[in-house]
């Protein structure tokens, strides 16, 4: 059975790389894409996202190839970027951490591009992992159009999986950035804490990017020192989570705290508190008076609440 009840979880997604080189997968009359702006999908008016020809006009608005991302029954899909468009509705809120507007392209009006966090409640997990492995491909290929070794533009290769430069000969690959984020508890308690851009009443748990010579362990206890002032001795890895935000992978953890002082960081946390088991059922209810329910979809989520229900260390629970 399965218990993960967080987006993007990988194994749906037939991610067929003896292909990636084929490019009669781009013929292929069954082939789709989805269709990104700004890190936002194409979606239906029902929260679907858009499947859409790869022959569609529309997509002359690319800057680079859509780019191979496997198979889902069977059916080549793909990722294209809409770099070149220019939409006309406000574009203000793109970016922040909260977006709720939508971008209509005249090309599909029965569909917008939405921001893929609110979304992830109705994907199902092939839907998910595509979306994840998509917007993370691209993600990284807007940031890597020059090569590292000499400067010199680079071009994509191998449908996506390759950005070769032509002046050097050097081959870039894409890559995945480690985040621990960590249930931390302290007897019967557990931490949390609130980022200085987040809405009002948002907490979660506490995460940090894994530093270069460093294992999973350490970064839980040297993040969690650094924003609470809290030690921790034992770690253990409980699941993780692909992030294509812009492209990491959580690894979610259990900490066992050894001190309960809080001293936070005020650069990286507005608040941090310990709370009890009855606050978390009470905030995963929705009926906590000063802290939101988390961001369904999320590893933070799961983790909260199979900590809540005593099951953060159960393996049959988080058994995939």
């Amino acid at each position: 059975m399965v218990h993960r009840n967080f987006s993007f979880t990988s194994g749906a997604l037939e991610r067929a790389a003896q292909l990636r080189a084929d490019e009669t997968t781009r013929i292929d009359p069954a082939a789709r894409t989805l269709v990104f702006w700004r890190g936002k999908l194409l979606a239906d008016r029902d929260g679907h996202p858009a499947l859409i020809a790869l022959g569609d006009p529309a997509l002359k608005d690319v800057r680079e190839p859509p780019l191979f991302v496997g198979l889902a029954e069977g059916v080549p899909l793909f990722a294209a970027d809409l770099a070149l468009w220019t939409p006309h509705e406000d574009a203000a809120t793109i970016g922040q951490f909260v977006d709720q507007s939508q971008q209509m392209h005249p090309a599909w009006p029965d569909a917008g591009f939405a921001e893929v966090r609110g979304l992830m409640p109705g994907l199902t997990p092939v839907q998910g992992e595509t979306i994840a492995t998509a917007r993370a491909l691209l993600g990284w290929h807007g940031s890597h159009r020059f090569c590292a070794n000499c400067g010199h533009a680079t071009s994509v290769e191998t449908s996506g999986w390759v950005r070769k430069c032509p002046n050097c000969a050097a081959q870039h690959f894409p890559r995945t950035d480690p985040v621990v984020i960590m249930a931390i508890t302290h007897g019967d308690r557990l931490l949390l804490g609130r980022s200085p851009n987040w809405p009002e009443g948002m907490y979660s748990l506490l995460a940090g990017f894994v530093e270069p010579g460093e294992t999973v362990e350490s970064a839980v206890r040297r993040e969690v020192l650094e924003e609470s002032g809290i030690r921790v001795e034992r770690v253990r890895y409980v699941a993780c989570q692909p992030w294509p935000f812009p492209m990491s992978l959580m690894f979610g953890c259990h900490g066992e705290a050894i001190s309960e002082e809080i001293t936070i960081d005020p650069t990286e946390l507005a608040d941090a508190r310990w709370v009890d088991r009855d606050e978390v059922l009470k905030l995963l209810a929705g009926q906590h008076e000063t802290i939101a329910p988390p961001r369904h979809g999320a590893i933070a989520g799961a983790l909260i609440e199979a900590w809540a229900k005593d099951r953060l260390l159960d393996p049959d629970h988080w058994q995939a």
